[in-house]
């Protein structure tokens, strides 16, 4: 069993780093699509949390967050990286890879709670309309996805004791 939450929880964990990580370009280069995003929920926000706020959403939220999503990706992938340096050095470093993947589902649920939130509420909608072409909702999903799963990896790796090595994996 043990062996089986582990496998689902880097399968889980591969997921979110593909979707995290393989968006930071768009959103630390200004891409066109991330400029709409954050733009139309700069706007939104500023409708009633005053300019200010808008403004700072849109020109930095993409960044704030594309921060974010890094570390949750750093987090839920140092587990691969203690288990190579346990490896190389005949140590181990007492963290196990259940601590890690729960503080990390932790950290991909909330901010992707965020996004699905903004997706719902706000005028940008399940189904993103940028420059007449529709992302057919994948934003959407891929963060309802992330929002869930995160919530599963939470739950599949609490209840192990501290001193299971084979967790560390």
């Amino acid at each position: 069993m043990k062996n089986f939450r582990a496998i689902v929880s880097w399968l889980i964990v591969l997921w979110m780093c593909y979707v995290f990580l393989g968006s930071l370009p768009y959103k630390f280069t200004g891409h066109p699509d991330t400029q709409h995003i954050f733009g139309t929920i700069g706007n939104w926000l500023g409708g009633f949390l005053g300019a200010g706020i808008g403004n700072l959403f849109t020109n930095y939220g993409a960044y704030v967050i594309g921060s974010f999503e890094l570390l949750t990706s750093i987090v839920l992938l140092l587990p691969a990286l203690l288990w190579v340096l346990s490896r190389l050095n005949g140590s181990f470093f007492g963290i196990t890879r259940r601590r890690f993947h729960v503080i990390g589902g932790l950290m991909a649920s909330a901010v992707m709670a965020g996004a699905v939130f903004f997706h719902l509420v706000s005028p940008l909608g399940v189904e993103v309309l940028h420059e007449g072409k529709s992302d057919g909702g994948s934003l959407f999903y891929a963060a309802l996805s992330i929002l869930i799963l995160g919530l599963v990896l939470v739950a599949i790796n609490q209840g192990w004791t501290d001193d299971d090595r084979y967790a560390q994996i």
